[in-house]
């Protein structure tokens, strides 16, 4: 979260709030909602099955169901496609590459050859 850096049309800095944070169920914790909704931050994240029968049995004291937004979440199909044509490389994939610098190049490597073949 802490290297998000949207770029604005006009000048100005970037941003490093996004609007919302498209993720799956394993990131569903309540820490990781606790820390979003502190920096004001949407999240898009399904509720585990398991998660959502433990609020159940707790009846009145489970609270309400965090809030979905099922069109937005249907938005996160295009990045898991991206990053699964960015995984046929072996090098990103394994994470081979210990230096951070050196994975940093070799994922804007991929995104560029992915863009150019377009």
């Amino acid at each position: 979260m802490v290297g998000i850096r949207v770029p604005r049309s006009g000048p100005g800095r970037p941003r490093t709030r996004p609007d919302a944070v498209l993720a799956d169920r394993a990131y569903s914790s309540r820490a990781i909602r606790k820390h979003l909704r502190r920096r004001g931050i949407r999240a898009v994240i399904p509720q585990p099955s398991d998660q959502v029968g433990h609020r159940l049995r707790r009846g009145r004291a489970g609270g309400r169901p965090p809030a979905f937004d099922v069109a937005a979440h249907k938005q996160r199909n295009t990045v898991e496609r991206c990053i699964d044509r960015l995984k046929q490389w072996r090098g990103l994939a394994m994470r081979t590459d210990k230096l951070a610098i050196a994975h940093q190049a070799a994922l804007r490597l991929a995104a560029i050859l992915i863009w150019a073949r377009r």
